[in-house]
């Protein structure tokens, strides 16, 4: 694989971004009109002893022009509000806390001499009190850029491997690899969260709605409305579905064009080679149960890993395998 400048990436990243920003509200108005039809459908004869079901395409279309403000307006606030507080998101999720230079000179040196290096501006670096191995990028700006270890990888890395590993991750900053990932966590979220609320109301439809019934009016009535919640459920699977299909614009390519960069900036392929070996083996942030915020890691934690989880990750994964990883850093 030939390695792509900074530049291209740069602008093919974006592009991505432009393009999910796009999807998403699609994917969201595609759902929302959907369930509109179907919960407007009404049956009509067809022919003896038949029927089939027609939607009221005007009932549909009146009340989806009626909802469309509201929902974009709900999804818009919900996106801005966590696109600026990803930050906060982010270190709330893994732990992670500030590291200044008299903490830890070493680490502050090696990404001050590194940023030097490639001319970018000197990114935020946290620190999280693991002690096994793992770090990522984040931010969408450069006031928030940050570059976060774990204890772990800090104490068990020589700085030729460290090295390797901080420059990896200051190339996700530079092809704006982290900006991409965070407008996907947010998605992801939103559909997710959706998700989860029509499952809660369909569960509480089924303990508290099927009990002492007054009359068969009543009957109908809490039975129409657990299949309007099953209708909407399974739409908010599709949607969660498609959504974590876009998953698949940051492809694992920019984990191989971050690898290749790594090696360029720290001049050194076999040393991030051996920080990856060594990772692989000990993976940190068990702690992260976001598997949305897993996918900023250079390495995913096992805490993730079953067999079933294993073979989803093989099918969305955005990160491609360890060993093609070395593998392809040790022709570099």
């Amino acid at each position: 694989m030939s390695y792509v400048g900074i530049h291209t990436q740069q602008v093919q990243n974006n592009m991505k971004s432009i393009l999910l920003l796009i999807l998403f509200p699609c994917i969201v108005l595609g759902m929302v009109y959907a369930f509109l039809a179907i919960t407007n459908m009404y049956e009509v004869p067809d022919g003896y002893q038949s029927s089939r079901f027609v939607v009221d395409t005007a009932t549909a279309n009146a009340a989806f022009l009626e909802a469309l403000p509201w929902v974009l307006g709900i999804v818009g606030i919900w996106f801005l509000i966590s696109y600026f507080t990803n930050a906060s998101m982010v270190r709330q999720a893994t732990g992670a806390r500030s590291l200044e230079r008299r903490e830890n000179p070493r680490v502050y040196n090696i990404v001050e001499n590194l940023t030097m290096a490639c001319g970018m501006p000197m990114p935020k670096i946290n620190v999280i009190d693991d002690p096994q191995l793992n770090a990522f990028a984040s931010g969408i700006d450069e006031k928030s850029y940050t570059v976060t270890v774990t204890t772990g990888i800090c104490n068990r890395l020589n700085d030729e491997e460290l090295a390797g590993v901080i420059a990896h991750e200051l190339t996700h900053i530079r092809n704006r690899d982290t900006r991409l990932l965070i407008v996907s966590i947010i998605f992801v979220g939103i559909m997710g969260t959706a998700l989860s609320l029509a499952t809660r109301m369909l569960w509480n439809a089924f303990l508290f709605g099927g009990g002492n019934r007054r009359s068969d009016r009543e009957g109908k009535n809490n039975g129409g409305m657990i299949v309007v919640i099953v209708i909407a459920v399974v739409l908010a699977a599709v949607g969660y579905f498609f959504t974590i299909l876009t998953r698949f614009a940051i492809s694992r390519k920019r984990e191989y064009m971050a690898d290749a960069g790594g090696a360029e900036l720290c001049g050194n392929p076999m040393a991030l080679a051996s920080a990856l070996r060594k990772i692989s083996n000990d993976p940190g942030l068990g702690g992260v149960d976001r598997e949305d915020v897993a996918q900023l890691f250079i390495v995913r934690p096992k805490a993730f890993a079953s067999e079933f989880t294993n073979m989803m990750s093989n099918l969305f994964s955005t990160h491609p395998s360890i060993e093609s990883r070395i593998a392809y850093l040790e022709q570099f």
